[in-house]
């Protein structure tokens, strides 16, 4: 594999150009109109125009995308995550192409793709299931029915779903029929699949989820886990590895899990498999994300392995390197998504011109893809970074995170920055103690107003206090600097 095409942009795009130039390989960038100064397209060997800013004329065009690998002779495609990158057809014409698809086979995709044919696929090995109805349902009536065998309450989810789109919690009976009508609407609009079922509502779960690896060669291994609890509108902001609470024996049972769930859809490259871990231990299998994640990087650090690396790798055709047992966690990480959105209103989304933009400069992992001056676009997610942090102990990463956030500069917008000092600073987030709900409990805008307010009377007083001390400082010129002296 001499060429990749990157079918990407911003953060994820330099982040996967970055690991192949290191490996020898040139890379192609794709672009819309309004990324056609993006520096994902500048860092590339090359760049292909792909059409106007929506996605739907530019990065979600399949055949404009494979057009450019063809046209720059690229002979292997990495998707990223999100666009393309969970699409079977995709997958498949990227292979009919002649092209490597760098990534799992177009069968993994489809399968873990829907939630229903996921649940059924994994159903032979033993793992464990949330309590609910593993078939799509339309009648409210039978729904009531379900609901009330599993007890309420109950979870209405899209079977084609992610990101919290069609999914709806019913706490009684009589708000059953509205909000799965919502439900089956919304799933629709975004999927164009109105299919739902129903789950029993964990109330205040932990979001886990497992790492893995596999190659063509029937090896596979997990990379520990990731805790992704803290969530608004049920998308992820900080995550962090390892998880403050999972034991050697949970992870364990937890990765032996993941792994079995890769081969019951014989996975290949590096995927993710999704649990919700209620207080008692217990662990369900709530879905499996067939490409990238955006969280990746914790894992990156907490075990040497660039994931990006062994992706390429593996669909190069070469084995794994590593076993399970050569696998160690080492120190903590810490992940914040900084989103070009408004914690104090929300967070609904802060579009504009990023007038300062100023990344911490030491001890921290930036994966960016804008720079000062650049307009965050209103066409795609509104993710402006990542901020990646690295400890020995899970204390010295919160204490390098708090630091990292305050040495960043984003002027022009609102974003999530000062939500992530208010996560980091949070006793329920120190002590490892929270769940799904963590924003729901503990967090209010007033939260944010308030450090704000006692940053600012900190730093007054130390103003303050320095003045005074060099106001009754004796004050001697430096004769040595005098340009008098020096003149004569």
């Amino acid at each position: 594999m001499k060429k990749i095409l990157v079918a990407n942009r911003g953060e994820i795009a330099l982040r996967i150009m970055r690991t192949a130039r290191r490996m020898g390989i040139a890379t192609v960038a794709v672009y819309s109109d309004a990324d056609r100064r993006a520096p994902h397209v500048r860092f590339a060997d090359e760049a292909v125009h792909l059409g106007p800013p929506p996605s739907s004329q530019s990065y979600l065009d399949m055949q404009k995308v494979i057009d450019a690998a063809r046209q720059t002779g690229a002979d292997g495609i990495h998707p990223g995550y999100g666009f393309l990158s969970e699409n079977a057809a995709f997958a498949r014409k990227v292979e009919e192409a002649g092209i490597t698809f760098i990534g799992p086979r177009p069968h993994a995709i489809e399968v873990m793709g829907n939630k229903l044919a996921a649940k059924d696929t994994v159903s032979a090995y033993d793992i464990p299931m949330v309590p609910g109805l593993d078939e799509a349902v339309s009648d409210p009536e039978r729904a009531k029915a379900v609901a009330k065998e599993i007890g309420f309450p109950i979870l209405i989810k899209a079977a084609a779903g992610g990101g919290g789109k069609g999914m709806r919690i019913v706490e009684q009976e009589k708000e059953l029929e509205e909000q799965m009508n919502r439900a089956i609407s919304e799933a629709q609009s975004a999927f164009g699949d109105g299919s739902v079922f129903i789950e029993k509502y964990i109330a205040s779960p932990k979001h886990i989820e497992i790492q893995v690896l596999a190659d063509t060669h029937g090896n596979c291994v997990h990379l520990f886990e990731r805790d992704c609890s803290v969530q608004r509108r049920h998308q992820k902001v900080v995550e962090e590895a390892p998880s403050a609470v999972v034991s050697p024996a949970l992870r364990r049972k937890m990765g032996e899990a993941a792994v079995l769930v890769a081969k019951s859809c014989d996975y290949v490259g590096a995927g993710t498999v999704e649990f919700l871990l209620d207080a008692d231990e217990s662990f369900y299998f709530l879905e499996m994300n067939t490409r990238l994640q955006v969280e990746h990087p914790v894992t990156e650090l907490i075990t040497g392995i660039d994931l990006v690396e062994q992706q390429i790798r593996v669909a190069r055709g070469e084995h794994l390197a590593f076993k399970q047992e050569d696998l160690r966690i080492n120190g903590h990480a810490l992940e914040l998504r900084v989103y070009a959105e408004d914690p104090l209103n929300n967070f609904l989304p802060s579009i504009g011109t990023l007038t300062t933009y100023r990344p911490p400069a030491d001890g921290a992992r930036v994966d960016d893809g804008f720079e000062e001056g650049m307009v965050v676009p209103i066409h795609y997610d509104p993710m402006i970074a990542k901020l990646i942090i690295y400890g020995e102990t899970r204390a010295e990463a919160i204490e390098r995170m708090l630091t990292a956030i305050d040495q960043y500069r984003i002027e022009g917008i609102d974003t999530t920055l000062p939500f992530g000092r208010f996560v980091f600073q949070n006793e329920a987030f120190r002590s490892g103690h929270f769940d799904t709900n963590f924003v729901k409990k503990h967090y209010t805008p007033e939260g944010i107003l308030e450090a704000d307010r006692e940053i600012t009377e900190v730093a007054a007083l130390f103003a303050a206090f320095v003045y005074h001390r060099e106001s009754e400082t004796l004050r001697v010129p430096n004769a040595g600097s005098s340009n008098w002296q020096n003149r004569h």
